[in-house]
């Protein structure tokens, strides 16, 4: 009975759907879903990634019958991170290792990721640190607190070994920390402290692999036929889409196999190959329209957890984004990060629509704030 109580509770808002931010997702869905059917024969990416994206879809709406309040209670949270945290420790012994990484659960064909799950969670654990200390974020120590809170998945899943999630973990934190009001002086700390530990990763953790790939970063053209390969494909079929692309279907790089891992990693390339630079345009389009729109509900929160909520949640789309597409273009090191909302991958893309449906179930409560009172309380200046 209690547990009815307590469900009734949690659940307690009727489904709604922010037209403005939904739209631009579903293409967005759509697209991936376009350049990933092959059209012809066995469609196994397609019907499992249309699958995913029903369950995700009926988590949105769910999540946006969440009271998020239990959002704010510290028990909740620390019992969330407590058992993410054991999930990411159960996969050194249990997990399923696909392209030299140990991350994922499966279960028969289908397999979920909980560093994905782990990054929304921390931004929701960050939300509400900064919120309750928004007023003395000028001291260092919250800093260094809210760094431990993204340093224990950040190690979780570098061990496992996955840099791209890791990377994106420390996106979060500090582009949170950005828009919580730090000093300058404080953000130069952090980046020689960050040039400290990469200097230590680099000599005790990175693997060989890993370091071949930011060394084929430094320089793209020296192995072309090894690790750098992928790259080299991806910046091919980038190239060869030109003005208006080769076509739906018609993707020589992709479609020949020519690109590795096209429906995940480099499912941009694969899009731009096909659709080109007005295709490109379009998705790079819709992505600010979603940015705009999950900024513009976060500025009219309730409160400053609302607030920093929503920024998070931009920081975590806006992180995915660029480092897929610098990795595809040769400007950042292959890491195997996705295009949110596009990617092949169930454990995204559930994460990404609950993220959406918690945003709009915070919007409910959204207040009518004034310019300059927003300009002071959220930005700390």
């Amino acid at each position: 009975m209690q547990i009815i109580t307590l469900v009734r509770e949690v659940f307690s808002r009727k489904a709604s759907i922010d037209w403005m931010l939904f739209l631009p997702v579903l293409v967005i869905v759509a697209f991936g879903l376009i350049t990933m059917n092959a059209f012809v024969g066995e469609n196994l990416f397609f019907e499992k990634q249309l699958i995913s994206f029903m369950v995700a879809l009926g988590a949105f709406f769910l999540a946006t019958r969440i009271d998020t309040d239990i959002l704010k209670r510290t028990n909740v949270l620390v019992a969330l991170f407590a058992a993410m945290s054991l999930l990411l420790i159960i996969l050194f012994g249990l997990g399923h290792t696909a392209k030299g990484a140990q991350s994922w659960f499966k279960v028969g064909l289908f397999a979920f990721q909980p560093a994905d799950a782990m990054k929304l969670l921390l931004i929701i654990i960050l939300a509400k640190y900064f919120s309750r200390r928004h007023v003395e974020i000028a001291h260092f120590r919250h800093i260094i607190v809210s760094g431990i809170y993204a340093f224990i998945p950040f190690a979780l899943v570098l061990l496992q070994p996955d840099f791209g999630s890791a990377m994106i973990i420390f996106l979060i934190w500090f582009g949170m920390i950005l828009v919580s009001g730090v000093s300058r002086r404080h953000l130069a700390l952090v980046f020689l402290s960050g040039a400290i530990v990469f200097g230590g990763l680099w000599m005790e953790v990175f693997k060989p692999y890993q370091k071949a790939r930011i060394m084929t970063f430094v320089h793209p053209m020296s192995d072309i036929r090894g690790t750098g390969y992928n790259a080299y494909q991806s910046t091919i079929a980038v190239g060869s889409g030109q003005i208006m692309g080769k076509g739906v279907g018609y993707g020589t790089q992709s479609r020949l196999r020519f690109l590795p891992e096209f429906q995940t990693d480099f499912i941009f390339s694969a899009f731009a190959e096909e659709w080109g630079f007005v295709g490109v345009l379009i998705l790079f389009g819709l992505f600010i329209l979603i940015i705009g729109r999950i900024l513009t509900i976060a500025l009219v929160g309730s409160t400053n957890f609302e607030m920093l909520y929503g920024a998070g949640v931009a920081v975590f789309i806006i992180a995915h984004f660029v480092v897929n597409i610098g990795m595809t273009i040769g400007l950042l090191p292959v890491t195997g990060v996705t295009v949110p909302f596009m990617s092949f991958g169930g454990s995204h893309l559930l994460v990404e629509f609950i993220a959406l449906g918690l945003l709009v179930s915070m919007k409910k409560d959204a207040r009518a704030a004034h310019r300059s009172a927003l300009s002071h309380e959220f930005l700390g200046v």
